[in-house]
């Protein structure tokens, strides 16, 4: 989910695709292109009284332009802008390189170039290039619908994303010269999604694909909820200008991409004095945000949030599939994982790989890939993927050599590596548990206690946990690596620490925490998150460093995954639950994957807390049916326990990798 108002984290694609010149539209096949020494037109100013760069020249000298209107099979035309390399001819044909996106194919115009493809590498090798705006979005016709459903066709005009791909890349071989009549699919973020979606019963000219970052299950862990829990700050910063109703096609504008105006760079304060979500929205949108509405009238996992998780429609998948996401992923995490899941599960044989790095979101593409937050990798890992990624479209596009991927190609957090495997998660891995125990401390052991002892907190939803230091009206993308000793400090907040580990531990895989609580109240979130914690004193640090600007990290305990859980889903997604006050109860949910080692001398760390926020919005803590409609009276203090003992034991279940060191 990436728009102009928020560029510091919009992945590659989306930054190219920002802009709103004017539009020419041709609707008749491509002629076969001058050769290469006939560029189409001579280099232009790609913004007023600016030259463009060496690169934005070479893709203006190189490629010719062609804007389309390509019909569907329900009549409607989704407009296509498509680079075609110069020498391609009868003789020398090239494939074709297909993002589809919400976000805008500018600049428009036949005579208007993209300074930007993917990477230069891409550029200089050589694809018919085709950008294509989503149907209801921009200069495409039709209406717009997020993460649209996939269908079970009954008609001939049944469409979504699947038959949409479908019908422009039969209409692409058919009509653009020069093509070799194979096509590859990516994208980040909502392209991602709409990679995923294409790939779903293949068009036969589709032979790769690499959904990135792709939205699996808004409700379950992508963008808009993480286990039912609303992402409030990421969800109210994009649909503030990504959900303006476009009733007819048009250009992109500034106007588009203007959001709400906060008046303060504090988010936290923000949010905090904008009141309950039913008094944010009807004062900050007022009605004017359909899909925001739409999120307002569905907060459970009722139908209209199950026909927009896509994961079990990833079926009939001809073409080789590259799943990329990043481990630092603060809106899909969850996707990546999922995808490549079901993608596995439901097509057997399916050629189909992952690659999980230290990355933000779409940091594999913007960025080196050296560092995020308080962490620090030791190489530029985005290179990594880039060069795998060209060879992968190169070998089924153009017959180039066999990359030879990895089933999983994944890095190691705290070791600092790229490891591969043959299976995600590690077929070798064993399942262990982390035991919250009495005093603080943290062991694979269980407790010994028969009595039910508990730790307890009072949570104020007047005084939320920050989930990070940052002042910001955007999201953090940082906090996933952030130091959390700021949330330690805070008496709303539990923390178990291990023992200085006596050798070092790898886990690697899916988390499961496994509670059990109880709450005054009759409604609570939970949050838990993994912490690697540095010694003490850090080996080899001295004055001179701390002169020379170098950071002291002794004691940093840096995030290595958080997730937040709404307690009324317990059960259930489609049916909330309310808590019976004092009354303990078991809260098992899933933890998105893990791979990290700790090292020799490190302590593990978990801590437990109700509140994280804006990123996720404030529960009342009293069960009302929509919480999206309580009233500032329905917000009320209440004390949570956490149980650490035989009969209810507390514990993070964890996948553990033997390290490489034993």
């Amino acid at each position: 989910m990436s728009v102009r108002v928020s560029l510091a984290r919009t992945s590659p694609f989306v930054l190219a695709l920002l802009a709103s010149p004017a539009c020419h539209v041709e609707e008749k096949a491509a002629p076969t292109p001058p050769p290469l020494s006939a560029p189409a037109a001579a280099p232009a100013a790609t913004s007023e009284g600016e030259a463009p760069d060496a690169r934005a020249e070479f893709i203006r000298s190189r490629y010719t332009k062609y804007e389309y209107r390509i019909p569907m099979r329900d009549g409607v035309r989704l407009f296509t802008a498509v680079y075609v390399p110069n020498d391609a001819s009868p003789s020398r044909k090239y494939p074709f390189l297909m993002m589809r996106t919400p976000y805008s194919v500018a600049p428009y115009g036949a005579d208007r170039y993209r300074e930007r493809m993917l990477s230069e590498a891409f550029e200089r090798e050589g694809f018919i290039f085709v950008h294509q705006d989503v149907r209801g979005r921009f200069m495409s016709e039709g209406e717009f619908v997020n993460v649209r459903p996939h269908l079970d066709k009954k008609g001939p005009k049944d469409i979504d994303e699947s038959t949409d791909t479908y019908d422009t890349l039969e209409w692409l071989t058919k009509n653009v010269a020069g093509n070799n009549g194979r096509a590859g699919m990516l994208g980040v973020s909502y392209p991602g999604f709409y990679s995923s979606a294409g790939a779903i019963d293949s068009h036969p000219a589709l032979k790769a694909v690499s959904p990135q970052a792709p939205i699996g299950d808004w409700f379950r862990g992508d963008d808009v909820h993480r286990h039912g829990a609303f992402n409030l700050q990421l969800a109210f910063h994009f649909f503030a200008s990504f959900d303006k109703p476009r009733p007819k096609p048009k250009e992109d504008s500034e106007d588009d991409w203007e959001g709400i105006d906060y008046g303060t760079p504090d988010a936290y304060r923000f949010f905090l004095s904008a009141g309950p979500l039913s008094e944010a929205e009807a004062k900050h949108f007022k009605g004017e945000r359909p899909f925001f509405r739409e999120i307002v009238a569905h907060p459970n996992y009722d139908a209209f949030w199950q026909a927009r998780n896509i994961l079990p429609h990833l079926r009939n998948i001809k073409a080789a599939v590259l799943v990329v996401g990043g481990f630092y992923d603060t809106e899909d995490l969850y996707g990546p994982l999922a995808t490549y899941r079901a993608i596995e599960a439901q097509n057997p044989g399916a050629k189909n790989s992952i690659v999980m790095g230290p990355w933000k979101h779409g940091g594999w593409w913007h960025g080196k890939g050296e560092k995020l937050g308080d962490a620090e990798f030791g190489f530029a890992t985005s290179v990594v993927l880039q060069e795998l990624e060209l060879a992968f479209f190169k070998h089924h596009l153009k017959d180039g050599p066999d990359p030879e991927l990895a089933e999983a190609l994944v890095f190691e957090a705290g070791a600092n590596r790229f490891r591969r495997f043959d299976a995600w998660p590690p077929r070798e891995a064993k399942k262990g548990r982390l035991y919250l125990q009495a005093s603080g401390a943290l062991s694979f052991e269980p407790p010994k206690n028969a009595e039910a002892e508990s730790d307890e907190y009072m949570s104020d939803p007047d005084k939320p946990v920050p989930y990070t230091q940052e002042m910001a009206n955007n999201w953090s993308t940082g906090y996933m690596a952030e130091d959390q000793r700021f949330a330690s400090r805070r008496p709303d907040v539990l923390e178990y620490r291990s023992e200085p580990l006596e050798r070092d531990v790898t886990l690697a895989g899916p988390l499961e925490a496994d509670l059990w609580v109880s709450t005054t109240g009759t409604d609570a979130d939970w949050v838990v998150k993994l912490i690697d914690e540095n010694p003490g004193k850090m080996p080899g640090f001295t004055k001179e460093d701390r002169w020379a600007g170098k950071k002291d990290r002794g004691g940093q305990q840096i995030l290595v995954r958080g997730e937040p859980f709404r307690g009324r889903f317990r059960e259930s997604y489609e049916a909330p639950k309310p808590f019976v006050p004092g009354e303990p109860t078991k809260v098992k949910f899933a933890v998105n994957d893990v791979f990290h080692t700790f090292k020799k001398g490190h302590r593990i760390v978990i801590q437990v807390q109700s509140t994280w926020f804006p990123f996720i919005d404030r529960n009342p803590q009293k069960f009302v049916p929509n919480i999206f409609e309580a009233k500032p009276s329905d917000y009320m203090k209440a004390t949570h326990r956490v149980y650490r003992s035989q009969g209810m034991p507390s514990a993070l279940e964890v996948t553990i990798l033997r390290a490489l060191d034993e």
